[in-house]
């Protein structure tokens, strides 16, 4: 089954990742469209486009008065090809294009269930006491604790999970976790930026969960502004930075990572200013008005 894609890197929906497995939809104002923007966007026509599967291919038809640009080229009709950039009128919303192949989830099947054991194992046996310092043979040790919020050290195993990783106008799709991240032609997702390391961090799956783990050992790899010590749970709308310098990603759920252009600045404090020569903290300059006021109002008393 091909999937589409529709990564929305500008316009009113900038930052949503839209899924099609249609033979064809729409785009434009109208509510009937299958990527529908909003009504006071005009310069997106109410019918703009029509995006329509031929075979393993995908052609967009232009239908708008405003023009439809496929890499800031204006067509009427057009092949697409994995990270083309499509934009709805010049100067309009821009879509990065991807296309995956994914499993049809309805041809797995179940393995049917393990017979039940023989009746009589089930018969309970009669054991000798023994003393009460004693552990039977057969008994096992006790279970280790569970990976708490933030784990040291997590099982790292093979997971047959999805994970998508926007980032600018192209998407990589993984099937399977671990995923490594880096700059080295070894790592699974591979990043040319000059603040990742070779091997800088590594997504997992465990438990139920997505996990961001900081391969740096310098705590570069921050969630919602916070240093990984080894490695953390997401949650949806995690805020994920590699580094101070970029880049950052927002977690979307179910696998997804969009890359932010503008991080978020909520939770910022603003540092105190430094004082210099001739110059006072502004705090302290209040705190010096509030004292002499106070002396001034008891000596007029």
């Amino acid at each position: 089954m091909i999937v589409v894609q529709l990564i929305h890197i500008l316009g009113p929906l900038k930052g949503e990742i839209q899924e099609f497995s249609d033979s064809a939809f729409s785009i434009g104002r109208h509510p009937s469209s299958q990527v529908c923007f909003p009504p006071d966007l005009t310069l997106v026509s109410r019918n703009h486009a029509e995006i329509m599967r031929e075979g393993n291919q995908f052609k967009l038809v232009d239908h708008s008065a405003n023009g439809t640009f496929v890499n800031g080229k204006r067509i009427k009709e057009i092949y697409l090809k994995n990270g083309d950039v499509l934009a709805f009128g010049e100067g309009g919303p821009k879509v990065s294009f991807l296309t995956q192949i994914q499993e049809d989830s309805s041809e797995v099947q179940t393995p049917p269930p393990p017979p039940l054991p023989s009746p009589l194992l089930k018969r309970s046996k009669i054991e000798p006491p023994r003393p009460f310092n004693e552990r039977p043979s057969s008994a096992k040790p006790p279970a280790s604790p569970p990976v708490g919020e933030a784990s040291e050290e997590g099982p790292v195993q093979m997971s047959r999970v999805p994970l998508s990783i926007q980032y600018g106008p192209t998407i990589r799709s993984f099937k399977q976790l671990p995923v490594m991240i880096g700059r080295s032609p070894k790592c699974d997702f591979i990043l040319d930026h000059p603040a990742i390391f070779d091997q800088h961090a590594q997504i997992l799956f465990s438990q139920n969960q997505y996990w961001m783990k900081d391969l740096t050992g310098q705590g570069s790899v921050k969630v919602n502004r916070q240093p990984v010590s080894i490695q953390t749970p997401l949650k949806l709308n995690d805020e994920v930075a590699l580094s101070p310098q970029g880049p950052v990603f927002r977690f979307l759920g179910e696998g997804r990572f969009a890359e932010v252009m503008e991080p978020s600045d909520e939770g910022l404090i603003e540092p105190p200013l430094k004082k210099g020569k001739g110059q006072q903290n502004l705090a302290d300059e209040k705190g010096t008005k509030g004292f002499f006021s106070k002396l001034i109002k008891r000596k007029d008393s």
